[in-house]
This record gives C-alpha cells, sequence and structure tokens, in this order.
C-alpha cells in the first residue's frame, strides 16, 4: 500500500490543490483553532518553528481535522480571504472545486454545488439547494450580507448533508464561522482603498470582560461606486455598495459543565442596483436605476452542558429578522429611446423575512462510547420556524401584489460513528422532516403543501496510516416541495413535488513528504429523483411590453458527477504551490415545458465542466509575501429554459504584502488582465431600436479591481 505515495500524486498535489497553506491542514485536531494574524506565514512551522495553526471543520455533528474527516469539505481561511482581499463570499468562492455562484443580484445570493443550486427568485417561494449558515444562523437564499471581515473560516461541504442540515442542504452547505473571542485583550483595524471609489474601514476588539465571560466586537463600513456606468443619466454610482456590518460575541463560563455562546449579527447594505445593458456592455441606459437593500438582525445562542454522567448536551437556538428590496428598471432604457415602440416600467419586490431555530441534540461523551466503547451517537430534534411576506410593486398590475408563506419544520436525527477496528469505521446517519407550508396571495391563491423526508448516509472509512484515509459513501439529501404562484399558469403546473438526491462517493486523503504536501481527492456520482427546474414562459403585453413568468417543475431524472482535487506542496521553506481542480457532468431528462411537450436532455444550468484555481506563495524574506493564483472555468448554461450560454475564461489574481510584527500593507489586484465574462445571461427582446427581436443579454461580472489594504493588530 505505500506505493499510494506516489511521484505521480505528489505531481498532482502540486498542481492541484486548495489555497490555504498546508501547515495549517496538518495539524492534529483541536477543540480551538489558534487565531493569527491574516498575512501571517503559516508555513513558518515547515521552517523550524513551533508555531502550528490547526484547522478543525466545525460544521458537523462532532468537530475534527480536515485531513481526517471522511468527507468532500474545503476549508477557507481568514489567509485566503486576505489574499484574494475578498470583501463578499462571492469573491472567494473562485478558490475552491465545482463551486459556482449566479449573480442578477448586486451580491450573490444563490450558490450551486456540483451544478446543483438556485439562481434566482421573483413571486415564488424558493427552496435553496445549498444552504448558507453564518453562526448557527440560516441565510439560505438571503447570502448577499456575506461579509468576509473578522471571518476566520468558510467550510464548503459539497454533496448532500441531510442528516446534519436536512432540507436545505440537497447539494451542500457553506458555513461560515467568525473569530471566537479571545482569552486577551486584542485589537485591529484595516483599511482599504481601491479603484472604482471603493474605500472600507474596520475595527475589532476582543478580549475578558469578566473572569467568566469574554466579549469580541467587529464592525465595518465598505462604500464603492460600483463598476457600472449610467450613459444616460451620466452617473457612475447607479449601481453602487454601501454596506455596514456589526458583529458582537460573548464566550460565557458560566460553570464548570455550562458554556454558552452568544453570537449577535446587524446587517444594513443599502446597494443600487442598475446592472441590465441592452448592449451587453458595463454601460447602461436606465432612467430608473433599481436597488438591491437588505436590513437583518439576528442572533444565535450555543449551550454546551458537559454535567451529565455518559453524555453531552448541545442547544442551538437562532433567529434573524430580514428586510429586502429588490427593485430594477424593467424596459432597461428611457422615455424616448424609441418614441412609439418603446415601453416604460419598474418591477419592485420587497419581502419581510423572519426566521426562527432550535436544536437540542445529546451525544456521547468522551470515554462513555456504547457497544464496548466503539460506537459513539448523536441524536436530537430540530425545529424551523419562518415567515416570509412579499410586496410586489409592479408598473402593469393594477394594483400591488402581496403574498405570505408560513412554513413549519419538526425533523428528529441521530447518528452514530462506529469503529470497527484498528483502522476501519462506519458512520451511520438518519434524519425524518417534516414540513407544512401555509402560502396565500393577493390573487385568492391559496396552497398548503405538506412533505415528510428522510434523508441519511452511510461512510465506511480505511485509515492505512496516519497520512491516509479512504472512504466511500452514500449520501441521501432531499429538499421540500411547493407550489407555483402566478395567477396565468394552468393548474397542472401548480404543484411541484419534493427532489431527492443519492450521492455515492469515493475519496482519499494523504500526506506526504513528512507532511510538506497533501491530496485530497472525491470521485462521485449524484443521481436525482424528480429534480426541481426553473422553466420561464413568455407573455406579450398589448403594447409589445414583455413579461416573463418564472415556475418550477419535476424533470424525471438528473445525474451528476464527477471529481474533485485540492492539494498543496511545500516546495522550500519559502516556496509553496496549490490548487483545485473540479471536473462535472449534468444532465436531466424527461422535463416537460408549459405546452406539454418533452425538453431534450441537456446539461444543467451554472454547471461549467470544469473549474480550476491554481496558486503559489513565494516568501522572498520574512517580512514580504508574494501571491498569484489563476481562477479559470469552462462555459455553461445560463439557465434551463433556453440554450444561451457562457464562454471559459481564466482570470489572473495577485497581491504584495509587506508584513510587521502588528502592521501588514498590501497591494492587490483581481481579474489582473481585465477580462470581460459573463455570470447571468437571458434570451428575449428587450430593445425597441431592433423592435423587441429576442436575443441573447448577459450580464458581465466583475472587471479589474485593484487597491491597497492596511491591516494593524494591538
Amino acid at each position: 500500500m505505500k506505493n499510494l505515495k506516489t511521484p505521480i500524486a505528489l505531481a498532482i498535489a502540486c498542481m492541484l490543490g486548495n489555497s490555504a497553506s498546508y501547515a495549517a491542514y496538518a495539524a492534529q485536531t483541536s477543540e480551538q483553532p489558534s487565531e493569527q494574524a491574516p498575512d501571517k506565514p503559516a508555513l513558518s512551522v515547515l521552517a523550524g518553528e513551533n508555531d502550528i495553526e490547526v484547522i478543525t471543520v466545525k460544521g458537523d455533528f462532532r468537530q475534527g481535522n480536515l485531513q481526517n474527516i471522511a468527507s468532500a469539505v474545503s476549508v477557507l481561511t481568514a489567509q485566503d480571504i486576505a489574499r484574494r482581499n475578498a470583501q463578499n463570499l462571492e469573491e472567494l468562492i473562485g478558490a475552491t472545486a465545482n463551486v459556482n455562484f449566479a449573480s442578477g443580484s448586486q451580491r450573490a445570493r444563490y450558490y450551486q454545488i456540483r451544478g446543483i443550486g438556485e439562481r434566482s427568485q421573483f413571486n415564488e417561494p424558493i427552496n435553496p439547494s445549498v444552504g448558507l449558515i453564518i453562526d448557527d444562523v440560516d441565510f439560505s437564499g438571503i447570502g448577499s450580507v456575506a461579509s468576509t471581515f473578522d471571518i476566520a473560516q468558510t467550510e464548503i461541504f459539497r454533496g448532500p448533508q441531510g442528516t446534519r442540515f436536512g432540507a436545505t442542504a440537497l447539494a451542500g452547505v457553506i458555513n461560515i464561522i467568525s473569530n471566537a473571542p479571545s482569552n486577551e485583550f486584542e485589537g485591529a483595524f484595516k483599511l482599504s482603498a481601491g479603484n472604482y471609489d471603493s474605500v472600507g474601514a474596520g475595527l475589532m476588539l476582543s478580549g475578558p470582560a469578566t473572569d467568566k465571560v469574554n466579549y469580541r466586537l467587529a464592525a465595518e463600513k465598505y462604500q464603492s461606486d460600483g463598476f457600472i456606468e449610467n450613459t444616460y443619466l451620466d452617473r457612475e454610482d447607479s449601481n453602487n455598495r454601501d454596506e455596514l456590518s456589526l458583529r458582537g460575541k460573548l464566550a460565557i463560563s458560566a460553570t464548570e459543565h455550562l458554556s454558552i455562546d452568544v453570537n449577535l449579527m446587524h446587517f444594513n447594505f443599502n446597494n443600487g442596483y442598475d446592472a441590465f445593458s441592452l448592449d451587453n456592455t458595463r454601460q447602461t441606459l436606465s432612467d430608473q436605476p433599481g436597488v438591491d437593500e437588505q436590513e437583518t438582525t439576528g442572533f444565535s445562542t450555543k449551550f454546551n452542558y458537559t454535567g451529565l454522567n455518559g453524555m453531552d448536551l448541545v442547544a442551538i437556538v437562532s433567529a434573524a429578522d430580514s428586510r429586502l428590496t429588490y427593485g430594477y428598471d424593467e424596459d432597461w432604457s428611457f422615455v424616448g429611446i424609441r418614441p412609439d415602440w418603446e415601453y416604460s416600467s419598474t418591477d419592485y419586490y420587497l419581502r419581510d423575512k423572519d426566521l426562527l431555530t432550535g436544536e437540542l441534540r445529546a451525544q456521547s461523551s468522551r470515554g462513555h462510547e456504547i457497544f464496548a466503547g466503539t460506537t459513539a451517537w448523536t441524536t436530537g430534534v430540530y425545529i424551523k420556524h419562518e415567515q416570509e411576506d412579499l410586496l410586489r410593486q409592479y408598473t402593469y398590475l393594477d394594483e400591488d401584489f402581496n403574498s405570505e408563506f408560513d412554513t413549519e419544520t419538526l425533523a428528529v436525527f441521530g447518528q452514530i460513528d462506529s469503529q470497527l477496528n484498528q483502522q476501519t469505521s462506519l458512520i451511520a446517519g438518519l434524519r425524518v422532516e417534516h414540513r407544512q407550508a401555509d402560502y396565500e396571495n393577493s390573487n385568492g391563491a391559496r396552497f398548503d403543501p405538506s412533505d415528510t423526508m428522510v434523508g441519511g448516509k452511510l461512510v465506511l472509512t480505511y485509515q492505512y496510516d496516519n497520512d491516509t484515509l479512504i472512504y466511500g459513501s452514500i449520501n441521501r439529501g432531499y429538499k421540500a416541495g411547493g407550489a407555483n404562484t402566478h395567477g396565468s399558469l394552468r393548474s397542472a403546473l401548480r404543484a411541484f413535488s419534493p427532489e431527492y438526491l443519492v450521492n455515492f462517493e469515493l475519496g482519499y486523503k494523504v500526506s506526504l513528504f513528512d507532511d510538506r504536501a497533501y491530496l485530497r481527492t472525491a470521485i462521485f456520482y449524484m443521481d436525482r429523483k424528480d429534480v426541481q427546474v426553473k422553466i420561464n414562459t413568455e407573455v406579450v403585453h398589448d403594447d409589445a411590453s414583455t413579461e416573463f413568468i418564472g415556475f418550477i417543475d419535476n424533470a424525471a431524472t438528473g445525474s451528476n458527477h464527477g471529481l474533485e482535487i485540492e492539494g498543496a506542496w511545500q516546495l522550500t521553506p519559502s516556496l509553496e504551490l496549490y490548487g483545485a481542480l473540479g471536473l462535472l457532468q449534468t444532465k436531466f431528462s424527461g422535463l416537460l415545458d408549459e405546452d406539454g411537450k418533452v425538453v431534450p436532455d441537456r446539461d444543467q444550468a451554472h454547471a461549467p465542466s470544469y473549474q480550476f484555481n491554481l496558486g503559489l506563495n513565494y516568501y522572498p524574506s520574512d517580512n514580504w509575501l508574494v501571491n498569484l493564483a489563476v481562477d479559470g472555468k469552462d462555459a455553461f448554461f445560463f439557465s434551463d429554459s433556453h440554450l444561451q450560454q457562457s464562454k471559459s475564461v481564466e482570470l489572473l489574481h495577485g497581491s504584495v504584502t509587506y508584513m510587521s510584527e502588528h502592521w501588514q500593507v498590501k497591494l492587490w489586484a483581481r481579474n489582473i488582465f481585465d477580462k470581460d465574462y459573463a455570470n447571468r445571461g437571458f434570451y428575449f427582446g428587450n430593445d425597441p431600436r431592433d423592435d423587441y427581436q429576442a436575443k441573447s443579454y448577459t450580464q458581465l461580472a466583475e472587471p479589474a479591481v485593484f487597491g491597497a489594504t492596511l491591516d494593524y493588530q494591538f
């Protein structure tokens, strides 16, 4: 078996892998990772020092070392955030394999993992396929506010996570964890400036409040004109960003056996939205630019109690109150662009979304495993109440559209982790979830879909030695059904069923050359049943204006399969190579369009056949760091309802950082060669200058952005 560690494997590890320094991943499991400045060289351990940063995956029932977890998980650390100078999750996600996102909004709200995930939301309620959790609060579907300031790590679980997260994790979960309160006083501030009049400032304070209470406070304000120019209004800030993020955390040692972690958060993103261009450029002609705003206040509290004999109790309570306003100039132009042919309208969606969740679980404490000490166990119950009220203000409605959507979720779950022998272990999990929804709108439509869904997993692992892990797993995920709400749809298209997904996966993780390199691979096949697919139908008004109605239907079957490889290689104490590669093939079959005709088999939307990230970290001295990275992805379909595709693209990013004991100064750039590429596309007629002929429209992504950042720790 020693031939597992071959020169071929090392070469792959050199070329393909994750962007965090390997030293951060090679360390053994720890309950509390040590903290360090964002750009402090974690590679120092490989040069003979003892300052090992430990990365622990925290999103599952039990924490564990990333290299020893039998799952396709990527962890992006504070170092990754700093090196890419990512202000938001959407600017960080390109470093991972088989993860994509859709725009159509100022900041990305929806993500796709292994080709599965939503791309937009208008009238209809959405059941997310990819969960987004921030400090134990569920932000699935409203992830625009995923700011990266003072974030410790972002965990990306690829594949269904039904046992742990339930119906919001059909394709996977993105779990964001902010930094924990420190035992000693510390502080930091960050200043940044860049092109497009971008400026940002952040402040963090942390330390002990009493002998038993530690605190952490973080605040950041970020502003930018954005990279869209409205040539009709002669404005460069119609697609601006004005973002405030506030976080507060308490770590309370209430008693010898009870600890309490409290997270408070407030996000106020007052962003403009003016990104639809008739000419497929970053120049718009809108006379009524829109907005994309979100104000969220939330909290979570986690109780850990270890005073019982043989088991520990964990309770998590979370709540969030969100107000979202999304609106745009529907005609994308101005009055007078072509008299007698033009139309003028706006479309606004105002949402109030309230969330309350509770989870109670019991798990065996260490040393009290059952079956002769071989099996750890976890069991628990989860409840969620979610309410979403929508007000739509649209030019062509006789009166405003209102809807109310309430859901109640109850789930029970259990998992056992059994050590079959010294090298082999088995994990078995099961979750049963019941979801009751109640929907009504001002058009008189009422629906009350109810679903009971079952998910789970079986994972067999073989730990060949301390450096090598092989695993095979079967995971079953699900997401709830629902109803299409638009009044003009035929009754046969009203309801859609739950979707189920079974993921078969083989994984291999190995440490190479005395922990100077690593390789993590996963081969997967996902079998999808009753695939929920978004389809659009077109309605032409009397004045030639066009309204597009989206509805969800179930395709008969679908499949997604591919390969993911991550790795890094410490060539010398001053040079590290890293990268990631995702290969993906997708299709769905048996989908019917609105007229009952079978849609030909085709690839799924927002599912590029390959994605990669290649980079290097070079330390010419103890004080300097040079980072270069290339992200790339293949072309992909923009939608399941038309055949328009993106183009393949490769983007170069880089930064140069000077580091001292307490401060760092960095010059950085993303998309250095200013390549134009689209991450959202449409096909319809909307230009009066060519008589509203149907054609392709694309929404261009981020151009070249660059700037400077100062970080100071005290």
